[in-house]
């Protein structure tokens, strides 16, 4: 019996079977299970907002309100057994840090991707205008005009701050 291969459907060819071969092979397929259809791929951020759906707290969260394979508490696969994240512990030997010890990114040696061509880090260079520097040209969280995390109400370092601390 020739038969011509179309996807998910064998049918017989016509002219070159029997007539009455044809009929039976009709009624067998009518008679057998269809293939699953699997469910649609969603595409775009969770109903939540949150781009990718695996990275939602609430769609893939744990009763703790964190990520179900970042949580201790839930056991996570990425938590080692010395209650680190598995990629940065230094005992585990995690794939974040580097044969000097240090996380691979700010690993001055290894030319790591937040070391800068001053040899600083990249957030905190004032000649490559990072992040972390303000207008004035100090650090954000320590200037005084820019009001930074670390100046208290009385004008002064937090850490150095008599009445604060």
């Amino acid at each position: 019996m020739t038969t011509v291969w179309r996807p998910k459907v064998r049918i017989p060819v016509p002219n070159i079977d029997g007539a009455d071969v044809e009929e039976k092979l009709r009624d067998e397929s009518t008679t057998k299970g269809t293939k699953r259809k699997r469910a649609p791929h969603t595409k775009g951020p969770c109903e939540h907002g949150v781009k990718y759906r695996s990275k939602c707290k609430v769609c893939s969260g744990c009763p703790h309100g964190r990520l179900r394979y970042r949580c201790k508490e839930c056991g996570g696969a990425s938590i080692c057994e010395h209650g680190r994240l598995r990629s940065q512990c230094k005992e585990c030997g995690g794939s974040a840090i580097c044969e000097h010890g240090r996380r691979r990114p700010q690993c001055k040696e290894c030319g790591g991707s937040e070391i800068c061509e001053h040899g600083r880090r990249r957030s905190d260079c004032k000649e490559c205008g990072g992040s972390q520097i303000c207008e004035h040209g100090r650090r954000r969280a320590q200037c005084k005009e820019c009001g930074g995390s670390g100046i208290c109400e009385h004008g002064r370092q937090r850490h150095h701050c008599k009445e604060c601390c």
